[in-house]
């Protein structure tokens, strides 16, 4: 008898809803939910491959310790005891500043991230290296200054818009919001409504959008303030708004005065009339804006991300219908705070709470007292997904202790002293949305939240990842003796007791309330057989009873036992329930500036803004002799995702990794599709088959991530990421992927 189960999918962000068939304890189908609030029965090809993520050649069974050049498999009780013993040692000898962890985004589980945080506070450290800051620090660092929290997103309504300008983002691939390629085929067939994409190559997205401004790589920060200046120049923006919500107006009117538009969008390669058409529609339209890595991994990226604000501020699109509304969490890392942490080497500070991870081989690989001498990674691949491959492998090389816990043998689990094997999304309870409330639902107003559920048994000794950091904070003596009530409630399966109990015990001694993960993994996760769903549970009573009246208003009953019953609700609708509506006429509200106004004028960005001028970005522009292509490290599309498949045959028959070289550069460099090639940049070459397309800009070729992997043994696809330099990065240690000077060479 076929059984179908209902999940999420692990392959990006958005985590469609789908069906899963499980005969004998494996995958062997996946298919849309057609009943999911969520995605409705969207699911692109990732998802209909999942099985591939979950079972492979290279999926870890059992804890593993290097002995020599290989490993040998140890029992958990070894593994915890020997790392807990070393971790010890380490912090005595050299302090806590020795200790880092890394976490990213395997499986798109973001949510026993606070599990190895937490173990790695609880010690002392506040080196967190998350995969958020390899892409957004940029953004972090430009909202904290003008929305005065790095976490909060401007997030596109694209369900009541009439005109979505797309900057660096090619959704049709990437997705990143739900349901992504009905919303953009939706708008880009509507006759009343306009798609314009910026973006130098022909994407899939700029094939469909009615303008395209094909931009010359690298001019992102000439054309916005070629905007901006033809916004003020000409009255088209939004003085009431203006005077309403927004402050530093007048200040920042002299940066764009006198600016000559039109040199500037010459070295931009774009025509005058054409973005001023773009200006003028965005202005008078219900516009909003979406952003994403061809700018935020660009030259000049997070003083761009500041740039986009004001663009929306002065345009009056922030925290209104059709436009972009403030969502996520009011968090700041004071950058110029001396309680602020700033890495040792490169002297950068943290930025929402993270830092970036191009930074990580330098603070490794030196010889100061206080560099980096642990690392414990959960959930991340640097080896494969961050900036410098080379420099990762030598600074790995030189670390006391590296503890991997992962799902797979990674290429970083490969260098690690310990390997630590965890249960998989599918193997698991984890949630597949923020509790209250959801950033990533049906666009802004219904709160939906998801709860994946184990659909297969583990077929070795994985562990949750909750356990396994519950298990290491034991060991390693942060928990204290807990009282015999958290114990008996939460066996007796009374959660309201447990509720209860737990509550008075947090009471009693609040110096512990930070260790709470913890204390619940122990009582009600041992209880439950989840660490996590135990955490998850916790989480919605202290988050609902902070929402009563949003999970009121769709019906829940208001009181203590508000919790329960949306946690009920929740388990019992894996496919998604709606727990709330939000109150966007409340949207400007978020804004977290002193003021609560939005600030668009900062001395930090004021010589950088003035000193953008065309001349002198046609001479940083000039390309190297020895590098004249410009590579594009990464591409979105349906044959990548990340690392997290890692079997080559969910794209058998397919050109899944190729060089994407447009025609007119193999005409003058004399290559042809299929041949093989050798790309050089300074951090090293790799080999790669040449696709000729005229999908890619003349000067620019492209190379997909996520390939490189050594699979069951064998190297599959050429390692883009061994040809990027971590030191080729913005200020705040965001990699320029997207602006990587190369050379391509015959074999």
């Amino acid at each position: 008898m076929e059984e179908w189960k209902k999940t999420t999918c692990a392959i990006c962000g958005i985590r469609c809803s789908l069906e899963v068939k499980v005969e004998n304890n494996r995958i062997v189908k996946a298919r849309p939910d057609k009943d999911s609030p969520v995605s409705e029965g969207y699911i692109c090809r990732k998802g209909m491959n999942l099985a591939y993520h979950q079972h492979n050649a290279d999926r870890l069974l059992y804890p593993l310790k290097r002995v020599g050049n290989k490993f040998e498999r140890i029992s958990w009780d070894q593994a915890i005891g020997e790392i807990s013993e070393k971790l010890k040692k380490l912090l005595q000898d050299h302090g806590p500043r020795s200790l880092a962890s890394m976490v990213g985004g395997g499986e798109f589980n973001f949510y026993p991230w606070r599990f190895l945080i937490g173990f790695v506070d609880a010690l002392g450290s506040r080196y967190h290296y998350s995969a958020g800051n390899q892409e957004f620090a940029g953004r972090y660092w430009a909202h904290g200054l003008t929305l005065g929290s790095q976490l909060l997103e401007l997030v596109p309504d694209y369900k009541h818009t009439d005109m979505m300008m797309v900057f660096g983002w090619n959704g049709m691939m990437s997705h990143q919001i739900p349901q992504a390629r009905r919303v953009l085929t939706g708008i880009s067939k509507d006759p009343d409504k306009l798609l314009v994409v910026i973006d130098p190559r022909r994407s899939e997205t700029a094939k469909i959008a009615d303008i395209h401004l094909a931009l010359r790589p690298g001019t992102d920060a000439l054309l916005l303030k070629s905007m901006i200046a033809i916004i003020l120049r000409e009255g088209l923006y939004d003085q009431e708004y203006i005077d309403r919500h927004v402050s530093g107006f007048q200040e920042i009117l002299p940066w764009f005065d006198g600016f000559d538009v039109k040199a500037a969008l010459k070295v931009c390669e774009l025509e005058y009339d054409q973005v001023f058409r773009v200006c003028q529609e965005f202005t008078k339209r219900q516009s909003c804006l979406r952003d994403d890595l061809g700018i935020l991994m660009n030259r000049h990226s997070a003083f761009v991300s500041y740039l986009l604000a004001v663009l929306l501020a002065i345009c009056g699109r922030i925290g209104v219908p059709g436009g972009n509304y403030l969502v996520g969490e009011k968090i700041y890392s004071d950058p110029n705070d001396p309680r602020t942490w700033r890495t040792a080497v490169t002297d950068i500070p943290a930025i929402a709470g993270t830092f970036p991870p191009n930074v990580m081989p330098e603070e490794i690989d030196n010889d100061r007292p206080d560099r980096i001498r642990s690392v414990f990674v959960m959930g991340a691949n640097p080896l494969r997904s961050y900036a410098d491959t080379t420099a990762y492998e030598k600074a790995f090389g030189r670390l006391d202790l590296l503890v991997v816990a992962e799902i797979v043998m990674s290429e970083t689990a490969a260098l690690a002293h310990y390997v630590l094997p965890c249960r998989s999304t599918y193997e698991s309870w984890s949630p597949a949305d923020a509790i209250i409330p959801s950033t990533t639902n049906r666009g802004f107003l219904d709160v939906i939240s998801r709860m994946r559920r184990p659909v297969v048994e583990v077929e070795g000794e994985q562990k949750e990842t909750g356990e396994i950091f519950t298990l290491l904070a034991d060991a390693m003596g942060l928990l204290s003796a807990l009282p015999d009530s958290l114990y008996s409630t939460a066996g007796s399966g009374d959660l309201r007791t447990y509720r209860d109990a737990l509550i008075h015990y947090l009471t009693e001694h609040p110096e512990n309330l930070n260790m709470t993960p913890f204390i619940v993994a122990k009582t009600l996760g041992n209880a439950t057989g989840s660490a996590q769903l135990a955490n998850y549970f916790t989480g919605l009573l202290q988050r609902s009873r902070m929402k009563q009246g949003e999970a009121a208003r769709v019906g829940f009953d208001t009181g203590p036992d508000q919790g329960l019953a949306v946690y009920k609700a929740i388990i019992d609708h894996p496919e998604g329930v709606l727990v709330g509506v939000q109150d966007l006429a409340k949207n400007l509200g978020r804004v977290a500036t002193k003021d609560g106004r939005i600030r668009i004028h900062a001395a930090e960005v004021e010589d950088w803004i003035k000193g953008i001028k065309p001349d002198d970005e046609e001479k940083r522009l000039e390309a190297d002799a020895a590098f004249p292509l410009l590579l594009m490290a990464g591409r979105h599309m349906d044959m990548n995702a990340n690392t997290g498949m890692r079997n080559p045959a969910w794209n058998e028959g397919k050109r899944p990794c190729t060089l994407a070289m447009n025609p007119a550069d193999a005409e003058k460099y004399g290559f042809s599709d299929g041949q093989m090639v050798k790309v050089i940049t300074e951090a090293g070459e790799e080999t790669i088959e040449v696709e000729v397309t005229g999908d890619a800009r003349a000067g620019q070729v492209i190379i997909p991530h996520g390939f490189g992997l050594v699979y069951d043994g064998v190297k599959y696809g050429a390692n883009v990421n061994r040809l990027t330099k971590n030191t080729n990065r913005d200020f705040v240690g965001t990699p320029m992927h997207r602006y990587v000077p190369c050379r391509v060479e015959a074999l």
